[in-house]
């Protein structure tokens, strides 16, 4: 009677918890800060954390690396297309954008955690690079990650001379 008891109190006390979570995000209290080092500097964007909340195709250790979003025609009609995609994306606001780069803030669906996206036109290997990392934390459980791939499946490159 008395485990009995104490499951039913702690799993109470979980439930609040994880209630409290949801309205401290619905609320805004998760995003974090906007970094202010973002954006490209020589054709780089900047490098991920030591922490596993970020991808980047630049990158060359395993856990933050990603392949680059490959595209066939014109690379400024590619990015615009890109752009496009990522600006229609659940929550996303585009918060920086120039000639060949943009930056979106995408927050998560329950917590709100704000995600910072970044993308930078490399018109010489006909790729466009990608980070996508997370402000606050330590793990993102792969939530960048499953971002990019997502994104990289819906811009898939268009036939060659449609652009």
């Amino acid at each position: 009677m008395f485990l009995l008891k104490g499951l039913v109190v702690s799993a109470a006390i979980l439930g609040i918890a994880a209630a409290l979570l949801i309205v401290a995000g619905q609320l805004g209290l998760l995003e974090g800060r906007r970094p202010f080092d973002l954006g490209a500097r020589e054709g780089r964007l900047k490098p991920c954390p030591p922490t596993p909340n970020c991808v980047c195709s630049q990158a060359t250790d395993a856990p933050h690396a990603i392949a680059p979003l490959r595209y066939e025609g014109d690379g400024a009609a590619a990015f615009a297309r890109l752009e496009a995609l990522v600006a229609d994306w659940p929550g996303a606001v585009i918060v920086a954008e120039g000639e060949g780069y943009l930056h979106a803030e995408v927050p998560t669906r329950w917590l709100r955690f704000v995600d910072d996206v970044e993308l930078l036109l490399d018109p010489a290997a006909r790729v466009i690079h990608v980070r996508s990392a997370s402000r606050l934390g330590y793990s993102d459980l792969g939530a960048n990650r499953r971002r990019v791939e997502a994104i990289r499946s819906r811009f898939s490159p268009s036939p060659a001379g449609a652009e």
